[in-house]
């Protein structure tokens, strides 16, 4: 394989955690053609950095190369993101195809503008709605050829770490996995790139498009990240990441209260971030030929060549660290040579800053701000309503119901009963008891 074709496959692979069918996209690079990647992403909860940084990759690499007279080396490739509208009802009925419609806006404005923030061009950035292919004559048809082919327990299987597992699962998701299989096909693209929780649906596809006649895709991978509660990131709970409209307010409340014990590094969702997000914008800059002094405050003034974090403190605290990798941090941190409190501030601070510019443009486009109105509507929340009193009446004989001349005076003096039956004192003398009563009146007194 020729140097330059190394060289652009390097770049499209790295940090990545695993890569299926490397030798697809060499061959595609050795006859000189430009990869396609897909990348599907259904509209359903808000998205957030951590694909991004691989897709600005994808997309930077070519300008920088450019930049630097080098376009031999550059890694040309067509980036699909492909919203996966059709596919975001079926997952378990996710998102309404209403607000689908609204969210397929909102990304697109969205994903604009972040790479742009990033200083990413989006000319090779297209944009595909699943639904303009998915409902065609030949794709379903496809469609059915390949229900016709998978097994239910290979469908199954292969949704098991995307699709919404439920007691009692719907149809819709075991279609999913074909779906996005297919997607490749309709797509035209050499390898898709997602999450290392979609390996199955990959391998899915490597399967079964050959047997519907297709050709094998590569399939590139991202680590999962941890989010800052320290479990998985996702977009259905709102402090497990940064949304890109959050004010500066809640950026540092969220990650204040992260999970980030001191010394801890495994499931530390701030270091992640460290090592997924701030890092990686980093490197991106400084491929552009942006001066470290010009990165505050991801990388302080005085930090020495080939830094890619900073932590500021006090001089009282030992002053500023400088890291030059996300493996120098974490050792730093497992040492506890870094607190907790200090990478959180450090963090706070880079990440408002790349929201700034973002957020900015979102205030600025009407359009925008109608498009987010409409996709994620703020939650009805319904009036607690009063207990209305319901008057049940008493029974026969009580409560108001019952007759004056039936009701007793607990405060009325007590009356002795004419009836009464013999006393102790008339059973000892063997006299009536009016008269036993008398005599001991008598002796008493």
């Amino acid at each position: 394989m020729a140097a330059s074709a190394e060289t652009r496959f390097e770049l499209i692979t790295r940090n990545l955690q695993e890569v299926l069918g490397g030798d697809i996209i060499k061959s595609v690079l050795d006859e000189g053609r430009t990869p396609k990647c897909y990348w599907g992403t259904a509209p359903t909860g808000r998205r957030y950095f951590v694909p991004l940084m691989k897709i600005a990759d994808f997309l930077a690499a070519g300008v920088e190369v450019i930049s630097m007279r080098l376009c031999d080396s550059l890694p040309e490739a067509d980036v699909i993101s492909a919203m996966q509208d059709v596919h975001a009802f079926l997952d378990n009925l996710k998102a309404p195809l209403e607000l689908v419609a609204h969210r397929v806006g909102y990304y697109s404005h969205l994903l604009k503008a972040v790479f742009e923030s990033l200083g990413v061009p989006v000319d090779r950035l297209k944009f595909v709605v699943g639904s303009s292919y998915q409902l065609t004559k030949e794709y379903n048809m496809d469609n059915y050829r390949l229900c016709a082919t998978v097994t239910e327990h290979d469908a199954k299987k292969a949704g098991a770490e995307v699709v919404k597992q439920v007691a009692s699962p719907l149809l819709s998701g075991l279609l999913y996995p074909g779906l996005q299989a297919l997607d490749e096909q309709y797509l035209d693209c050499d390898f898709q790139f997602g999450g290392v929780d979609q390996r199955k649906i990959f391998t899915f596809a490597e399967l079964y498009l050959p047997k519907l006649g297709y050709r094998r895709r590569a399939h590139l991978m991202n680590a999962m990240v941890p989010g800052l509660t320290g479990g998985k990131m996702s977009s259905s709970e709102v402090n497990s990441k940064i949304d890109f409209l959050d004010p500066p307010a809640a950026v540092r409340k969220k990650i204040k209260a992260a999970f980030c014990e001191e010394g801890v590094v495994e499931n530390n969702g701030v270091l992640a971030f460290v090592r997924a997000v701030l890092m990686r914008v980093v490197e991106g800059r400084l491929a552009r030929g942006i001066p470290l002094s010009q990165m505050q405050p991801l990388v302080g003034t005085d930090a020495p060549e080939g830094t890619l974090f900073t932590i500021s403190r006090k001089p009282e605290y030992g002053g500023p660290s400088h890291f030059v990798s996300a493996d120098d941090l974490e050792k730093s941190y497992a040492a506890k040579e870094v607190h907790p409190g200090d990478l959180k501030a450090a963090v706070a601070d880079a990440v408002i800053s790349l929201l700034e510019p973002i957020q900015k443009t979102f205030e600025q486009s009407i359009e925008w701000k109608e498009v987010e109105r409409l996709a994620y509507p703020p939650p009805v929340v319904e009036a607690k309503k009063k207990k209305e009193k319901v008057y049940h009446p008493p029974p026969p004989g009580k409560g108001k119901n019952i007759t004056q001349a039936a009701q007793i005076d607990p405060d009325a003096p007590k009356t002795e009963l004419s009836g009464a039956g013999p006393t102790p004192e008339s059973i000892a003398t063997g006299l009536e008891p009016e008269e036993a009563k008398s005599i001991q009146t008598k002796s008493t007194s």
